[in-house]
């Protein structure tokens, strides 16, 4: 627990050398919700309530899905390599970036919320807290996903791979459009994707419904995917770094 806590520490000294990064990072959400969720909340498709959890998940998604930029460059500078001979286990080396990453992630997500209630949202507290610990919890799967690509695939090939990935999985997700909207074929692909599920339950929670199923079914398909991603990281993780 001791080494985690100081890598953790470590890596988000890092990420905090280069504040704007960490703002950057949530500049393409909150775009979308100052110029995008006004037309949204006009049209009748939803409103700042279905729009600002929509957000949450794209900015999870794009922000926990390139987190491996990090990591190549800690190949490239050397630094992974320095780790490498420090007693912690390399399952804690992956986790450390994980929390860190996640921890960088809820900043983000409360600057957007806080930015949310301003222009509209009406969500309660209970609600968000809640939306927040499902975010956080997904965050962590899909930054050992990142990661374990990074160090699978070749380092230029990292950046377009995941980017031309991302977007798909952002609209399949219905993060900007409920899938309901969808044609039928799409609202069926979307079924394959866990992050459809994500969004929905989010969108209940932020509705003041904690126990629904599709809040249930969100949490389950979350639990079921950050489990996997782990694994897959920590296995690739391992194999690179002996």
């Amino acid at each position: 627990m001791t080494a985690l806590a100081a890598l953790t520490g470590y890596y988000l000294r890092a990420s905090f050398k280069s504040k704007f990064a960490v703002v950057f990072g949530a500049v393409q959400p909150v775009f979308y919700l100052v110029i995008f969720g006004p037309l949204f909340s006009r049209s009748g498709v939803g409103s700042w309530d279905t729009l600002v959890p929509g957000l949450l998940i794209q900015l999870g998604l794009m922000s926990s899905g390139l987190v491996g930029f990090g990591i190549v460059f800690d190949q490239r500078f050397g630094v992974l390599e320095r780790l490498r001979v420090t007693p912690a286990r390399r399952s804690t080396l992956l986790f450390g970036r994980v929390l860190k990453d996640s921890l960088v992630l809820l900043i983000q997500a409360v600057v957007i919320i806080a930015l949310g209630y301003a222009l509209g949202l009406h969500a309660r507290l209970t609600g968000v807290l809640l939306g927040l610990l499902l975010l956080t919890v997904l965050s962590v799967g899909m930054a050992a996903l990142s990661y374990a690509a990074a160090l699978t695939i070749r380092q230029e090939l990292f950046a377009p791979v995941m980017s031309t990935l991302m977007i798909p999985l952002m609209l399949l997700s219905g993060a900007l459009l409920p899938m309901s909207l969808a044609p039928a074929w799409l609202d069926v692909v979307s079924r394959f994707t866990p992050f459809r599920y994500a969004v929905e339950a989010l969108r209940e929670l932020f509705a003041g419904s904690y126990a629904s199923p599709t809040v249930l079914w969100g949490v389950l398909v979350t639990l079921v995917f950050v489990g996997g991603g782990f694994t897959i990281g920590t296995k690739v993780f391992q194999r690179e770094n002996t």
